[in-house]
């Protein structure tokens, strides 16, 4: 399972970076543009993947959920701020700290205790908390597809099967 652990990251990596690809062809101004929709703004939920992987890789550090979500909630504001330019770098440096975090780990089935706020105490795998990472920028990414779908543009596949055809593990 750790091999598969390794390459859902590689493709989390990959579907991002082909969204961010893709919203940089879009005019700048649709990477803020106010809609009615599950997020306000592209912006905001580009961000918000950002800082939830963030959240992920303290957890997976060792650090408590409440510590890691409450510094994430300390620089949303600065983060959503951010440029795609700017966010895009911040997306690689982290997934650089991530995979390296992943190949230190001689064991990704050791199981730790997350003290989850909003749903309770249990014990999961670290390749558990790279699914849930990957998992959850899949419906994110999803949002941004209705989102643009919404403002009259199109966006672009990210679906995992893409990624064993378009020869993205020599890309990661």
């Amino acid at each position: 399972m750790t091999q598969t652990a390794e390459r859902m990251y590689d493709y989390h990596v990959w579907a991002n970076q082909t969204l961010i690809n893709r919203l940089k062809e879009l005019p700048q101004e649709v990477y803020r543009q106010e809609i009615q929709s599950v997020f306000p703004t592209v912006s905001k939920v580009i961000a918000h993947i950002y800082l939830t992987d963030r959240v992920w890789l303290d957890i997976l550090g060792g650090r408590d959920m409440q510590a890691a979500m409450s510094a994430s909630w300390q620089i949303t504001e600065a983060t959503e701020s951010k440029s795609l330019d700017e966010l895009e770098g911040m997306y690689n440096e982290l997934s650089l700290r991530f995979k390296a975090f992943l190949k230190e780990q001689p064991d990704l089935e050791k199981k730790i205790t997350v003290d989850n706020p909003h749903a309770g105490v249990r014990e999961t795998s670290l390749t558990e908390m790279v699914l849930q990472v990957v998992n959850h920028a899949t419906y994110h990414r999803g949002n941004v597809t209705a989102m643009l779908r919404q403002m009259g543009h199109a966006s672009v596949m990210t679906e995992y099967a893409l990624f064993w055809y378009a020869g993205a593990e020599q890309l990661t």
